[in-house]
């Protein structure tokens, strides 16, 4: 294999870049970004840069010299539009085909965006460097911030705006903030650190329009006719995964691109992070995981069965994910897949100190744990139990799994 085609210069690609060097790999690769910067990371963007911690250049993953010391054919803002997978080329934005033996998708994902915003003032996304920078600029003391989403970027960004002096309305559709995700008991105990710190939060409602004014947002309009003022709106409703330059390549396409246990999506074709969809073998299941932890260990995976060739035999990728976030002066933590869990039991809760302890079922074996407060080791147990399939039975006692 002489030509290796990266598409996303994300954590993701750059990683997947990095495990090939270290394979001992000397061929070419390629690797496209849409974004004109060199690789960088992308959790501080809702955290140490909105602060003012961080300075941009604190983001770059990895130095200019790190980089080039990989001898990639590194080519930023440059968009990959189509795939020809029959004749192994990817097409770019400016017409031009560029042929590869070994493909890795890492094209990530963009944020969902409410209807009618285009080209308002003050509404929001966050993604991008450029979409923190802009919003940074906006949270200044007594300003209105009005967030559209209790997902995690949403809950990061109430506390940092909190933090700044900002006033805070958070807006969430379900009955409970993150239900879905890590369940209604655990939700409601984020929601309550949140109020604590002064943000509003409305649960069961529908935005039915971002108000403006001469292309100045001015508030949120919901379903049941009550408006809320706002200075700046952030829509925080979750995100797509870039596919669309994938349509008629023959690949598979849903919620992400579908790869099999090894993360190939067809032969000489792997996914990566974010925009990927796999087979995860240790949970039985089908997940995509937008966290950055994730898109490392599957770049490195990546990088293995890409290379491998008998009697080497491929890998499957069955990690145990992992993700954080910080919010005010919490450090939330997570190991497993806790969406689609069947139940979830509150191991340990004092909220005056900050703790908590969340254990979740799917079926009859242990799925996931959430901490907040808990020592290291404690939660590097439960990930143990965890990583061997642990029985719910195992991790309780049978009185508690009964």
């Amino acid at each position: 294999m002489n030509r290796i085609v990266i598409v996303g210069a994300s954590a993701g690609g750059l990683a997947t870049a990095e495990a090939l060097r270290r394979s001992g790999y000397g061929g070419g690769i390629t690797v496209l970004g849409e974004e004109p910067y060199l690789p960088y990371d992308r959790p501080p963007l809702s955290k140490q840069i909105l602060t003012g911690e961080w300075q941009p250049d604190r983001l770059p993953l990895r130095a200019k010299a790190d980089i080039d010391a990989l001898d990639l054919d590194l080519r930023l803002g440059v968009r990959a539009t189509g795939l020809d997978v029959a004749a192994r080329t990817v097409t770019l934005a400016d017409g031009s085909r560029l042929p590869y033996e070994g493909l890795v998708v890492a094209t990530g994902v963009r944020p969902r965006r409410l209807p009618g915003c285009e080209g308002v003032t003050g509404v929001h996304t966050l993604r991008t460097l450029e979409d923190a920078l802009t919003l940074k600029a906006r949270l200044l003391p007594g300003r209105r911030l009005v967030i559209v989403g209790a997902g995690f970027i949403g809950a990061e960004v109430a506390a940092v705006a909190r933090g700044l002096g900002v006033e805070v309305t958070v807006l969430e559709s379900g009955p409970v903030p993150l239900a879905l995700a890590v369940g209604e008991r655990t939700g409601r105990w984020l929601a309550r650190s949140h109020q604590d710190h002064g943000v509003r939060i409305r649960t069961g409602v529908s935005v039915s329009e971002v108000l403006a004014t001469d292309g100045e947002v001015t508030g949120v309009a919901l379903a049941d006719g009550s408006v809320i003022p706002a200075d700046d709106v952030l829509v925080a409703i979750g995100s797509v995964p870039n596919t669309e330059w994938l349509e008629g390549s023959g690949l598979t396409v849903d919620n992400g691109l579908v790869c099999d246990e090894f993360s190939a999506a067809a032969p000489g074709v792997y996914g990566v992070g974010d925009v990927a969809r796999w087979d995860n073998p240790l949970f039985d299941t089908a997940m995509r995981v937008e966290h950055r932890t994730n898109a490392a260990e599957q770049a490195m995976a990546v990088a293995r069965n890409l290379l491998a060739r008998e009697p080497v035999p491929r890998r499957p990728f069955a990690p145990v994910p992992y993700f954080w976030s910080d919010q005010y002066e919490m450090k939330i933590q997570a190991y497993g897949y806790l969406r689609g869990h069947d139940e979830a039991v509150v191991v340990d809760d004092d909220a005056s100190r900050g703790r908590l302890l969340v254990a979740y079922r799917t079926g009859d074996r242990l799925a996931g744990v959430l901490a907040v407060g808990v020592p290291p080791k404690t939660l590097r147990s439960w990930r143990a139990l965890i990583a061997a399939g642990s029985p719910w039975a195992d991790a309780f006692g049978t009185e508690v799994a009964a």
